[in-house]
């Protein structure tokens, strides 16, 4: 059984957001995953479809290309942690003439994919 992961750190977007589009597919092949990303309307899916194709190219290559396919693989972890808010640069008008920062939150995306288990490697 090959096991490979990647881990895209610093990704602007809230973790939130982004553990809804983990969830969709979360325990699913690779092909569906990548087709159900491909055609999902929120913009949030970059980071996560940006670690999974990561996470694919690393198993590929970690048990050679005449080896593994993409059809052979199954998606065991997604996993978005929230990351450091960035400092605010630019600040909003706030009630009573105050004024309230813009915050830039950051997430932290790992992506671990595994061969099937009748898949011959």
């Amino acid at each position: 059984m090959i096991e490979a992961f990647a881990i895209s750190r610093f990704q602007p977007g809230s973790a939130k957001k982004l553990t809804l589009v983990a969830d969709l597919i979360r325990g699913k092949d690779v092909p569906t995953a990548l087709r159900t990303l491909t055609f999902l309307v929120k913009p949030s899916k970059a980071p996560v479809l940006k670690t999974l194709r990561s996470a694919v190219a690393n198993a590929i290559t970690k048990a050679g290309k005449a080896k593994l396919k993409e059809e052979d693989l199954v998606v065991t972890e997604v996993r978005v942690d929230q990351g450091p808010i960035l400092k605010p640069k630019r600040w909003q008008p706030g009630p009573r003439g105050m004024a309230t920062p813009i915050r830039k939150p950051t997430v932290h995306v790992r992506v671990r994919v595994a061969t099937k288990k009748g898949a011959k490697v």
